[in-house]
């Protein structure tokens, strides 16, 4: 039986895009089902919406079935930075096929719509620039990254098979660099290790020489992207680019950074780990015109709230 609220249910739901998309969605006056392992994220990252009355914790892991009733799934449930997700490859894909396959059975049983926290890396090294939905990527099938990359192509698949073949109401994003305050501190990502080595006075670590370019989008445009799509009409499947179209060299960012945190940490270099991409911007058209969805928060200002996000962790941690 339906709840007056809309009841959605979001694994990876501690994690750091998880966590804002709870949040968010409780101030959208929704009933949320948080699903995490707790692989990578930490309950501190939900702890404020702990006692609220339309918040409800389940620790769970989606590679085994979940029997709940929801009128709508948003599937973040994986490691998503390469420290992680190479920590245990195996368990990487397991999450993002086996999981997906059991999201999507859920979403079938309960004729919920659901959303897939897809990504740039389905991409892997890209021979076009910047990249389209209609890109088919560049993927080592067997190299270190291919646990995520190719887990979540092969979770894309099957969110298009269920469309095709049960009809299924499915959302996919594929979401570019994402930054903002509630990132994990070690989680190898360039934005949270430029940032702590930066405020620590520590050697900024570049791999290769700098030259490679990324596009941060902050966390709250990523969180508007992920509602404007799975309002959308269902004829809007995607996939969908979501991310910052705006490009910078790893080594513009460490300066960036070093500039706004007043830090005299030297840059050092290292070498280039295997199958790194060399260029990642995304092309947004289909974002725009389908969801009139662009980012809004300019770098500088999102950096600007991410170093006092961290500036208070390290704060808390030596108190």
């Amino acid at each position: 039986m339906k709840t007056l609220h809309k009841r959605v249910l979001v694994t990876g739901g501690a994690g750091f895009l998880g966590s804002r998309l709870c949040a968010r969605l409780i101030a959208e006056d929704c009933e949320v089902l948080c699903v995490d392992n707790f692989y990578t994220a930490t309950k501190d990252n939900i702890s404020h919406l702990l006692g609220h009355p339309h918040f409800e914790l389940m620790r769970h892991d989606i590679t085994f079935p979940l029997y709940v009733e929801v009128d709508e799934i948003y599937n973040l449930a994986c490691p998503a930075s390469p420290i992680h997700y190479q920590l245990d490859p195996v368990q990487t894909t397991k999450t993002s096929v086996h999981g997906a396959i059991n999201m999507l059975g859920l979403a079938k049983r309960t004729k919920a719509r659901i959303f897939q926290a897809s990504t740039s890396e389905v991409y892997g090294d890209p021979e076009c620039h910047p990249q389209s939905e209609d890109y088919w990527g560049r993927v080592n099938p067997i190299g270190p990254r291919a646990c995520y990359d190719e887990g979540k192509r092969c979770a894309e698949t099957l969110f298009f098979d269920y469309h095709r073949q049960h009809r299924l109401e499915i959302k996919v994003a594929r979401i570019f660099n994402t930054y903002g305050p509630g990132m994990h501190p070690n989680d190898g990502r360039v934005v949270s290790n430029f940032i702590i080595q930066a405020l620590k006075n520590e050697p900024i670590t570049l791999y290769g020489d700098g030259s490679q370019t990324r596009s941060f989008c902050y966390v709250d445009d990523m969180i508007e992207g992920f509602l404007r799509l799975m309002a959308s009409p269902p004829e809007i499947t995607g996939p969908i680019n979501l991310g910052n179209p705006t490009e910078i060299s790893v080594r513009a960012l460490a300066e960036l950074i070093r500039e706004l945190t007043g830090s005299g940490s030297p840059l050092v270099h290292r070498p280039l780990p295997a199958d790194d991409p060399v260029q990642r911007q995304p092309d947004i058209s289909r974002a725009r015109e389908l969801l009139g969805w662009e980012p809004r928060v300019p770098l500088v200002e999102g950096l600007k709230q991410t170093i006092a996000y961290f500036e208070d962790l390290i704060r808390r941690r030596l108190a």
